[in-house]
């Protein structure tokens, strides 16, 4: 089974803005999400093991897309990984040895939001480490995730999200105006609108030194988020040789239980909030 080529093209699908609109996102989604779910049924049939990276610029759509993916999905199956800053521990280890303990056991889809490559990417351009220490990183990932990944059985899918530099502009101003996403503001995320070519030549270095046979980067155009989302889960599916598994359901659900004598289905104890809606 694989995610039907059923996007339309039509002018219908524009937004004003030439977007796509919002039913046509949703409806395609939905096709997607149940996909989805079939290949996470599929590796917990034939204990598949895979790895989503997500990288891209601040505000690229990579925590978007992720939600997407797992809002239909089971959080034991697909798992968000989305590390904070190192601790003092963590500084001292080998570099990718905090990813490494978050890779998938049989049965397991896990998505990195951000993950190794926040070496030749942030860490790089702000001066968290040396170009000593990232020459290295060049060196040592791809054999990593060659030996350690792919050949061991691990699919590795290596996804970056990129957007112009008037589009992150754009959502940074939209991210000031919007309370829920002032979270999403920080003064390392402002830092990248001014470092913008900075991290341009950062990120065009490290996809030219990691691109490889075994762990290839795909390229997401995502200033139209929507389109992004889409096109980057129709390719995952599509990149997974997974089949339809069948489920056991049940024919019917089956009656309740006679209520026994005296039984009441309230709750007796604990104190209800109140009901404001």
């Amino acid at each position: 089974m694989r995610a039907q080529d059923t996007m339309s093209t039509g002018r219908d699908e524009m937004s004003k803005s030439g977007n796509m609109r919002r039913k046509v996102f949703e409806k395609e989604l939905a096709k997607l999400q149940v996909e989805l779910t079939r290949l996470q049924s599929w590796a917990q049939t034939t204990g598949a093991r895979i790895i989503v990276i997500f990288e891209g610029r601040d505000t690229a759509g990579k925590g978007g897309v992720i939600s997407r993916i797992t809002a239909c999905t089971s959080p034991r199956v697909y798992r968000h990984v989305a590390l904070p800053a190192p601790s003092n521990r963590e500084k001292t280890q080998v570099y990718p040895q905090r990813y490494i303990a978050h890779f998938p056991a049989a049965g397991e889809i896990i998505l990195f939001d951000r993950s190794w490559y926040n070496r030749a990417g942030v860490e790089r351009v702000m001066g968290f480490c040396t170009e000593a220490e990232a020459k290295r990183f060049f060196l040592v990932i791809p054999a990593i995730e060659r030996e350690i990944v792919v050949q061991d059985g691990i699919l590795l899918r290596k996804y970056f999200l990129d957007i112009s530099q008037e589009e992150q502009r754009r959502r940074f101003e939209a991210r000031i105006e919007d309370p829920v996403k002032h979270w999403k503001l920080s003064p390392m995320d402002i830092e990248s609108v001014r470092r913008w070519w900075d991290y341009t030549a950062a990120y065009q270095q490290m996809i030219e030194a990691t691109h490889t046979p075994e762990a290839p980067w795909y390229i997401v155009p995502a200033d139209d988020k929507r389109r992004a989302r889409l096109n980057l889960i129709r390719h995952l599916l599509n990149s997974v040789p997974y089949k339809k598994v069948d489920m056991n359901l049940p024919e019917k659900i089956p009656a309740s239980q006679p209520r026994p004598s005296g039984a009441t289905a309230e709750m007796r104890v604990g104190e209800p909030i109140p009901n404001h809606y």
